[in-house]
Formats: C-alpha cells, structure tokens, sequence
C-alpha cells in the first residue's frame, strides 16, 4: 500500500478544490518550498494516487439530459471482458464489478431517449449480457466523486 502523509492529503485537498492551482500557489498556502510540492505531486502520479486533471463539468448544459444507473446481469466467466467493453464506451462514465441481483452496474449520460435505447440494446446485444435494468435519474442531487481527504 502507498502511504501518503499529511502534506500529500493537503496537497491533494487544495487540487481537488482547483486543480489550476500552480505549484507556487500550493506551496505558499501550505508554507512549503515549491520544489517539495513539485516532488510530491509527481511521486503521486507516478504512484498512480494522482491519475490525472480535469475540469468539473456540468453536463446538462453540454446537452446531456439524461443520466442513466444500469445494473447488468452476466455470465461469470465473461463478466470481466463484459465490463472492459462497457468501460469503453463513450457514455459511460463509471463501471462497477458488483454484489447482489446485478453483477455490473454502469453509470452513462446520453443526449435523449434514442441515444440511451441504442446503448441499452448495444448493451444486451454484447456476447454473455443476460438482462438489463435501467433507472434513469429523475433529480441529480449529488454528483461528485470527490471524498474529504
């Protein structure tokens, strides 16, 4: 397991607030020199704790009104490259590997109706896919996959 220390949680704390900020700007909010700043963040991604920055975005204005939560029953010994093809998708936005009823549950968001029947028949069309259920989320109340550090 990699540790990571107190400096590396506040380090990644400030990131996750905005990961615009420069190395300077981190290193004078936690007073600390900028090389140390520059050095943590690199072991971190190198340690793959850090997997990359992104913007947060609101993808209702981008035009995807539609968010989807599907669970997806599989045959066992196809539920690892069912899900590797899943991931792959350029809907989807997270996979999980599951217990209870489901085997897979997939989060996607989708532009409409139609966009979200072809990924479900795309879905159940894949070799070893058994069933489907979909929800549709009616309210977004959260949506973030940010923890406190």
């Amino acid at each position: 397991m990699i540790l990571v220390d107190e400096l590396d949680r506040k380090i990644l704390s400030l990131l996750q607030k905005d990961a615009r900020l420069s190395y300077r700007e981190i290193a004078k909010e936690l007073k600390v020199a900028v090389g140390t700043v520059y050095n943590r963040i690199k072991r971190m991604e190198e340690n793959g704790i850090i997997l990359g920055f992104t913007p947060k975005l609101n993808y209702e204005k981008l035009g995807y009104e539609l968010t989807a939560i599907i669970g997806i029953k599989a045959q066992g010994k196809k539920i690892i490259q069912i899900e590797q093809k899943i991931a792959e998708n350029e809907h989807v936005l997270c996979v999980y590997d599951v217990t209870g009823e489901y085997d897979i549950i997939a989060v996607a968001k989708f532009r409409g109706r139609e966009d979200m029947n072809r990924f479900v028949k795309w879905l159940l069309s894949i070799d070893g896919v058994e069933k489907t259920n979909t929800h549709v989320a009616m309210d977004i109340v959260k949506e973030d996959l940010e923890l406190p550090l």
